[in-house]
């Protein structure tokens, strides 16, 4: 009888094929950052020091002036434009989410106002900030009261408005500091490059680091972005072992064979295609990263004939062993995703032979196409607000 962790703590095994997701755990952890955090754990160290260290590693990487690490890529967005609004300023970092006085509008345009598991405009409330939504017109809504523009870079944005350099260059004409959230994506010098002076990353996701932010920009701000952990950024600290695995996690990336994981997901995707082509109901397309990340999906569109709705079907798939779980947040319009990027190997054909045999036996069975989308959503929502009985 296996005693790994996950039987030990009587977890449900997963199979990860929607991609780096918070609710399964982001991705896979580099051996090198594992490494790194563990070591640094039976140690004592200087937080100020270690930090200064992961800002010279994030500079390197992404070309900017200097960087920190946060606690994750959502405190970062916090952290970031309250810098924006106190400055270095010790007193006012520490009266915090009192604005008063204090340039306190953050311009955002309205497609960018995502909910990537919680809103975004929380994430700038939260500060004592004012959301101020812009559209195309961005140039023509600066007043003047504004301390940051937020600029969101992710699969969750609705419409994206102007593109980045545009707003970029918009908001520096006017003197208004750009922010750019970047939680998922791989582009580590690309926001830097075009003169945004925050950028903030997830060091769990494409990285293979512990959880953690990694916040990248110009000197001053990302000094008065670390200064907030005398104020509301000590509610969101990172641990030295966050600190240590994002260094770790830049060094690997650096080193890491790009071009060999490229290939390695592009046979997944084309083992998918070919093998679900022939499932009656489905529908299978590649689909490149709608973002630009160097990933291709599967998006599998679930018909009238496979004797199943889409969220049936993830449902059904999800309540395996081992549990399969799909890229499903956009299911509500009859598809999902297959991600290649956090599979071991041999789990893309356990995701197919899943795939077949649970539309085998909907059809078979004739029990499927019986739950609405609202009552699949209500009975999720009950189901969470009995939080922990059911788990």
């Amino acid at each position: 009888m296996s005693n790994d962790i996950i039987s030990r703590l009587k977890l449900q095994r997963i199979i990860n094929a929607s991609g780096t997701m918070t609710s399964l755990g982001a991705a896979r952890v580099a051996p090198e950052v594992a490494a790194m955090s563990v070591e640094i754990l039976d140690h004592f160290v200087d937080i100020d020091q270690l930090q200064a260290r992961a800002s010279a590693a994030i500079a390197q990487a992404t070309g900017a002036e200097a960087g920190c690490a946060t606690s994750s890529a959502a405190s970062g967005v916090s952290v970031a434009i309250a810098a924006a609004m106190t400055g270095p300023d010790l007193e006012r970092i520490e009266r915090l989410p009192d604005t008063s006085g204090l340039k306190n509008e953050i311009i955002i345009q309205t497609g960018h106002l995502i909910n990537y598991g919680a809103p975004i405009e929380q994430a700038i409330r939260f500060t004592g900030a004012k959301v101020k939504t812009v559209g195309k017109d961005a140039q023509n809504s600066i007043s003047g009261r504004e301390a940051a523009a937020l600029y969101v870079v992710s699969h969750h944005v609705t419409d994206p408005g102007l593109p980045i350099s545009q707003f970029i260059r918009i908001c520096k004409a006017r003197q208004v500091p750009v922010i750019v959230d970047m939680a998922s994506e791989d582009d580590i010098k690309g926001p830097a490059a075009l003169g945004a002076d925050i950028a903030i990353y997830s060091a769990h996701k494409f990285l293979g680091g512990l959880t953690a932010g990694i916040m990248a920009g110009k000197r001053d701000l990302i000094r008065a972005a670390y200064l907030q952990n005398n104020g509301i950024g000590r509610h969101m600290k990172v641990g030295k072992e966050g600190i240590a695995g994002a260094i770790a996690a830049l060094e690997a990336w650096s080193r890491r064979d790009h071009q060999a994981v490229r290939d390695s997901e592009l046979g997944i995707v084309s083992n998918w295609l070919s093998s679900l082509a022939r499932v009656k109901g489905l529908r299978v397309e590649r689909e490149p990263d709608w973002t630009g990340n160097p990933i291709d999906r599967v998006k599998v569109t679930v018909g009238e004939e496979a004797g199943l709705f889409a969220w049936e079907l993830a449902d059904r798939l999800a309540g395996r062993d081992p549990s399969v779980r799909v890229r499903d947040d956009l299911i509500e319009q009859g598809y999902f995703f297959l991600d290649p990027c956090n599979l071991a190997r041999g789990e893309e054909y356990i995701v197919v032979e899943a795939i077949v045999a649970e539309i085998e036996a909907a059809q078979a069975r004739n029990d499927g196409r019986r739950e609405s989308f609202a009552q699949h959503r209500g009975r999720k929502i009950a189901r969470l607000l009995q939080w922990p009985e059911g788990y």
